[in-house]
């Protein structure tokens, strides 16, 4: 049952992609748009996958140092392979390869999946801290441009909100009847739930997940921390940037147009879908409409920006799948790891 609820989630996910992809297709002219594709120039495709390798290989000597004040210490290769080998698993599924490359890690260097994953969260909350920062600067240099655009997806969701309001009443107010209940019968019950094996492994889960999490604050050295993160962003935001000048239809792009180009498809890129297929897409042709560039082209810079990408993560991944399969595998840290039990990463 559980395989099959895993592939149903897949295909319609899958089939979500392929919805938006058709939709964002259809009313194109493919001559247009296979022009512009024949016209790029493919050494600006080749400075954004140098600059892409720059970031995932900072992106993981920045989770090493986040993984270090917990106690264990992997290698950088072994942090990399497994970050590389989380994000081809996020092209099956979307986020499970936030529990893998902690599986990953389990494996090589025996960190408990538990303490990796609380890393991981910590990880991605400063993500979204970054992605906010851009949002921000993005406002302020081109607020006549994209106000509309981001105004208006906040109008939707504002008329959505009201129009459901009396559901969401109800369930904030069975949402806090179900925690106060709970509380009530964790307190009544505590020294019975104690001796409880299952409770226990929770209880170890959380613990492990929490050092995990509140490790950025050990980190020895913030300023070199705090630099690789910013580093991380700068290279995303210049993957985007330098592909414009690939393309004839988006090379006169300013950098400006570039950071709202990246924001929002960061957005897209956020999505549940495979690799945020679709709607990365249509979210980046639609802002590249903001600044007169036409559907193909638009369509034409996603194309070539979404999938040099994709197939640079598939390489890299499946190269750190090799390299961690011909490794052999250290023991487990003697820690109740609840998750290992379902999500380890096999030989």
């Amino acid at each position: 049952m559980k395989k099959l609820l895993s592939f149903l989630r897949y295909v319609l996910l899958f089939g979500v992609s392929a919805f938006l992809m058709w939709y964002a297709l259809k009313e194109l002219d493919f001559e247009k748009m296979w022009a512009e594709l024949k016209n790029a120039d493919y050494f600006w495709v080749f400075i954004s996958l140098l600059m892409g390798m720059a970031a995932f290989g900072s992106r993981a000597y920045r989770w090493q140092m986040q993984i270090k004040p917990t106690g264990y210490s992997p290698t950088l290769a072994n942090t990399y392979h497994a970050t590389m080998i989380g994000y081809l698993a996020n092209l099956v599924l979307p986020r499970m390869g936030e529990v893998v490359r902690c599986s990953v890690l389990r494996r090589t260097d025996g960190l408990p999946v538990n303490t990796g994953f609380g890393t991981v969260i910590a990880e991605r909350f400063i993500d979204m801290i970054m992605l906010l920062l851009f949002m921000g600067l993005t406002l302020l240099v081109e607020v006549s441009r994209i106000s509309d655009f981001f105004l208006g997806l906040l109008a939707d969701k504002y008329n959505n909100l009201e129009q459901n309001l009396g559901s969401l009443y109800w369930v904030i107010v069975l949402g806090l009847a179900a925690f106060v209940a709970t509380l009530v019968l964790g307190v009544l019950y505590l020294k019975r739930l104690r001796k409880n094996t299952y409770f226990q492994r929770l209880v170890a889960f959380v613990r492990g997940m929490l050092e995990g999490i509140f490790s950025i604050a050990r980190i020895e050295n913030q300023a070199t921390f705090w630099m690789h993160t910013l580093f991380v962003w700068v290279m995303y935001y210049g993957m985007s940037v330098v592909v414009f000048y690939a393309l004839p239809g988006t090379s006169h792009l300013s950098l400006s147009a570039g950071l709202a180009v990246f924001v929002i498809g960061s957005l897209g890129m956020a999505a549940p879908v495979q690799g945020g297929i679709g709607v990365y897409h249509l979210l980046v042709q639609t802002a590249l409409l903001l600044y007169g560039v036409p559907k193909e082209a638009g369509m034409a810079y996603a194309l070539l920006a979404h999938t040099s990408q994709t197939l640079l993560v598939v390489l890299l991944g499946v190269l750190s799948f090799i390299a961690t399969m011909l490794q052999r595998t250290k023991a487990p840290a003697p820690v109740t790891d609840a998750l290992a039990t379902t999500h380890e990463y096999e030989r």
